[in-house]
């Protein structure tokens, strides 16, 4: 018996040393999060707003595509884009019509925004996007935050664009950068209005009614302004581009599922 107990232990070592090394099933992926079923994409309601999602493309202030958009599409809560449609009615018989830069954004964005801010040693793009701003001050100053009005669903970053409206080119990485408040001619191509900076400018000349901007640029931000508040939408006075629907739907709810068709379940 002594002898048949060391066999058997004799054969278990191999074994027991085989399953330690076994690899081991793959964990099944975590399923995405989904959109409540208010929300929608914003070509399904108006088909005619123009929509380039800057931040499914380097060109934005980090200089790369930002977690969470995984495709180039608007997404909103029904009511906001259903006064958004309202909206463009009223500026097509002008001979304009809106243009969204950002819509619904996912809290892993938010997230990429504040690692990206705390990484000081990136500064690929301040040449355009904030050349008077210390990077050290952008949470102070409050150019980024640890959460966003756009993670709710019912806030929109847009401009307004003449028709016909012309093509712009896509912006290549690395290219020569020019300061966002320079004059149109001169800063990024950009088929919308002037009005006084490009998209996304940390500058004070952002703010919507900035005593500096005048002429024809503040004439076009109060068009935009006009037309947005006479439907229910309220413009944060730092940003001219940034306007929110009014009521919210959700309110106090920071949601995270991707930006894509298949988030939606509506």
């Amino acid at each position: 018996m002594p002898r048949l107990a060391a066999a058997l232990r004799a054969l278990a070592l191999p074994v027991a040393a085989l399953l330690a090394v076994a690899p081991s099933a793959p964990a099944q992926a975590k399923p995405e999060p989904k959109a409540p079923k208010e929300f929608v994409a914003l070509r399904d309601v108006d088909p005619t707003i123009l929509e380039e999602i800057r931040y499914f493309t380097p060109h934005n202030f980090t200089g790369d595509p930002v977690d969470g958009y995984r495709r180039p599409m608007c997404l909103l809560t029904r009511p906001a884009a259903e006064a958004l449609h309202q909206a463009q009615r009223q500026l097509l018989r002008q001979g304009y019509t809106l243009k969204v830069y950002d819509c619904y954004r996912p809290q892993r964005a938010v997230n990429d925004f504040v690692e990206w801010a705390k990484d000081l040693g990136d500064q690929r793009m301040k040449g355009e996007f904030y050349p008077e701003v210390d990077k050290t001050r952008l949470f102070e100053d409050g150019y980024i935050a640890e959460k966003s009005g756009h993670s709710r669903g019912s806030t929109m970053d847009l401009t307004i664009v003449r028709l016909p409206a012309l093509p712009t080119r896509p912006y290549v990485p690395g290219e020569k950068l020019v300061p966002c408040y320079a004059a149109k001619k001169d800063r990024f191509p950009d088929n919308s209005v002037d009005m006084g900076t490009g998209y996304d400018c940390f500058d004070t000349l952002s703010h919507t009614l900035d005593p500096r901007i005048k002429g024809a640029q503040r004439a076009n931000r109060l068009l935009l302004k006009g037309t947005l508040e006479k439907l229910g939408f309220v413009n944060l006075a730092e940003e001219w581009w940034h306007y929110t629907y009014k009521p919210e739907l959700f309110p106090d709810t920071y949601f995270d599922f991707p930006v894509s068709r298949r988030s939606l379940t509506g």
